[in-house]
């Protein structure tokens, strides 16, 4: 049997970093709520379980727990930030709210360098972000590693294999972060380091081939990453029992329509359908400026489409999506308690009753651990490789109401954008860059007149995951060349600015 480590999610915005570092070191990982049965944690046979951390105060009287059999049970438990907390409370410890909230940067001086922080020197820097510390340690545990604000920052109970940090391992501001996680896997857990998108491979197509039998299957394929590797993958499993939907929503970039059917009917030789359906999502998204609302429509405009091309067909019971485990965080916890930024289409924009089950193979992974899925089934780089694009598409950067004559400014301006980022040999190397229209105009002069035309921003920035981004420092003479061709070639723009927001606090998305 595969190793497997479980992770509890008591709301954290980062409980998915934790799952992503754990299969990062080829061990595999799932996400479940604090609140699961006992009985499910023991079905799931963990090598070991983690406690995530959370918005939550343990002296909330809401306060997620979770069993404290489950800190009895014969494989060890790390308990992050909140679970330390929570840990530390169960055990007999006392935890009180911090005079002082430490978030950010702090310098962790390493105490004990046994097992869990094994071959790491004695200071590292690690990254904080919590309201409550705990006072004093519970019976049986030994301190492991301090701040100048945290006595206790990491502590352990080896007789019980407990372990708590109370700093965020899986963040990339804790550089050494995958170190401490790896020490919990193979010093602590004894895992071995198995699971890769090859052996994902494997599994998939055969949980795939078990659950839809003789089934007819639906997929949307829109060209994007995502749907293009779950399409892959699902005519790899199931061939002639599947057949890609392509919709035209009218919110497309330029020239995809044309490329998703040279790669897909032409080189994988798949059975796809193309529609035209931009009129009527056109028509739904008039006067709409609220980003919500926006995308829920289209959501429920995608599948209104896939109902009437099933009927078409015949009878279709499967829809394959390429929905990721980032769509599904930041849309509504399924697994957890985490907080809602925003829905994604896949998610959040289906109606409630559906004519059809919903396959979402990728529903686990990562962006990059799908990228690697694309390759290993031999997708081509300029497939693979390509720049996430939202689901909603053009739809949600536009800012405000959707027309046809701001999708041609958009148009244009974006396929600039990656004309240029990818001459300057720059497209590949970072997570997205792209163009936003605002809903605003400004004046300009062009040809000694004044003109009153809208703004556009560009956007670019570097991810691992997209759960976290930085904005990227484009060299100036490549934001001039952008923001000349933008005034000179695009009818409607006098203004260009580039956007310098990081995430958090920002999303990548304007909307």
């Amino acid at each position: 049997m595969e190793d497997k480590i479980l992770i509890l999610d008591f709301g954290s915005q980062y409980t998915q970093l934790i799952a992503r570092r754990i299969r990062e070191l080829k061990v595999y990982s799932e996400i479940r709520p604090y609140y699961t049965p006992l009985e499910e944690v023991l079905s799931f046979y963990p090598r070991g379980i983690v406690l995530s951390g959370g918005p939550s105060s343990i002296h909330d009287p809401q306060a997620p727990f979770c069993s404290e059999k489950i800190l009895q049970l014969p494989c060890p438990v790390l308990g992050i930030c909140y679970g330390m907390q929570l840990m530390a409370h169960l055990c007999g410890g006392q935890v009180e709210k911090a005079m002082k909230r430490e978030y950010g940067k702090a310098s962790l001086e390493i105490l004990d360098n046994r097992d869990l922080f094994q071959g790491l020197p004695q200071k590292i820097q690690v990254w904080m972000s919590h309201g409550d510390k705990v006072l004093t340690l519970p019976p049986g545990f030994g301190i492991l590693a301090r701040t100048e604000n945290s006595p206790y920052a990491a502590m352990a109970n080896r007789e019980m294999s407990l372990y708590s940090l109370q700093f965020h391992p899986e963040v990339a501001h804790t550089p050494q972060g995958k170190s401490i996680l790896s020490n919990f896997l193979f010093n602590i857990c004894k895992c071995k380091p198995t699971w890769t998108m090859e052996s994902f491979l494997e599994k998939s197509m055969k949980d795939i081939q078990r659950e839809v039998g003789k089934e007819r299957i639906l997929c949307a394929l829109s060209g994007g990453i995502d749907s293009s590797v779950v399409a892959l993958l699902v005519h790899k499993s199931v061939d002639d029992q599947l057949t890609c939907i392509f919709v035209d929503n009218g919110l497309l970039r330029r020239g995809e329509a044309d490329r998703v059917q040279e790669t897909f009917a032409r080189h994988f030789h798949m059975n796809v359908r193309f529609v035209d359906a931009s009129e009527r999502f056109l028509n739904r998204l008039k006067g709409v400026t609220d980003p919500e609302t926006k995308r829920k429509i289209i959501g429920e405009e995608f599948i209104r489409v896939f109902e009437e091309e099933a009927k078409k067909l015949g009878e279709v019971n499967f829809l394959a999506q390429g929905t990721l485990y980032p769509d599904v965080i930041e849309s509504v916890s399924v697994k957890g308690p985490s907080v809602t930024i925003k829905s994604h289409h896949n998610v959040g924009g289906l109606p409630e009753k559906l004519p059809f089950q919903l396959l979402e193979p990728l529903r686990e992974l990562f962006k990059d651990e799908v990228r690697k899925l694309g390759r290993i089934m031999g997708i081509p780089q300029e497939i693979v490789g390509r720049q996430p694009f939202p689901g909603p598409g053009l739809g949600v950067r536009i800012i405000g109401e959707v027309t046809q004559e701001r999708l041609r400014i958009l148009r244009e301006a974006d396929a600039i954008v990656e004309e240029e980022i990818k001459r300057e040999g720059l497209y590949y190397k970072m997570w997205q860059s792209f163009a936003v229209l605002l809903p605003v105009k400004t004046v300009g002069v062009m040809g000694d007149e004044r003109t009153y035309e809208y703004v556009i921003a560009i956007r670019a920035v570097e991810s691992l995951d997209g759960m976290t981004a930085d904005w990227i420092k484009l060299p100036y003479h490549l934001l001039e060349k952008l923001s000349n061709r933008i005034i000179n070639e695009v009818k409607g723009i006098n203004r260009v600015v580039y956007d310098i927001s990081s995430k958090p606090p920002s999303t990548i998305e304007w909307e």
